[in-house]
């Protein structure tokens, strides 16, 4: 006996049953993988970002097409943000408060020592998604930061960066963040 037949016709049957019942029958989702997990939405303010508007934008934008667990938005009107981003004369640096909250600062100092606003942008942002500096570090690490040099544009984390974030917003149970909260990272 083949099973594939039975499983279709035990299921057929499963539906018919339920909607004579008056219920609905609907196949499971699948559970396999972080892909079938909706993305938890976290907002961000980029309007006191100034001239790094547009690098924060595609910051979040390559975290989004880098991981499926979670997913940055701009805030909209009226909506509280998760993490706020400011431009300033000091070193780019996160303050992270929780997982996926807090208040980065895109540092002009770094900029005009020539660091790229995007590779900038996402590593702040990967400090609020939970991963800690790692330097020194090459190119291909995003969270090797200044220690790449100012030669290094790579604003894409590696397999290692994005299996972490992965796991640190995948998962049913969030596990806590590699970066204490309320602790300064200063790149």
């Amino acid at each position: 006996m083949h099973s594939r037949p039975l499983v279709r016709g035990v299921t057929a049957a499963l539906a018919v049953t339920f909607s004579l019942l008056g219920g609905q029958a609907s196949a499971a989702p699948s559970t396999a993988g972080h892909s079938a997990l909706a993305p938890r939405v976290l907002t961000y303010d980029a309007a006191a970002s100034a001239e790094f508007k547009a690098a924060v934008d595609r910051g979040a934008a390559i975290w989004n097409e880098s991981v499926d667990g979670v997913e940055l938005r701009p805030v909209t009107a009226g909506q509280r943000a998760n993490i706020r981003i400011l431009a300033d004369d000091g070193w780019p640096r996160a303050l992270p408060t929780t997982l996926g909250n807090g208040t980065v600062y895109i540092g002009r100092q770094a900029v005009d020592q020539g660091y790229d606003t995007i590779r900038i942008s996402a590593h702040e942002l990967g400090h609020i998604l939970g991963l800690p500096d790692r330097k020194p570090g090459p190119c291909s690490s995003l969270m090797s930061g200044s220690s790449a040099g100012t030669a290094c544009t790579n604003p894409y984390p590696n397999t290692a960066e994005k299996t972490e974030v992965e796991d640190n917003f995948g998962g049913a149970l969030v596990r806590s963040a590699a970066v204490p909260p309320g602790t300064t990272i200063v790149d």
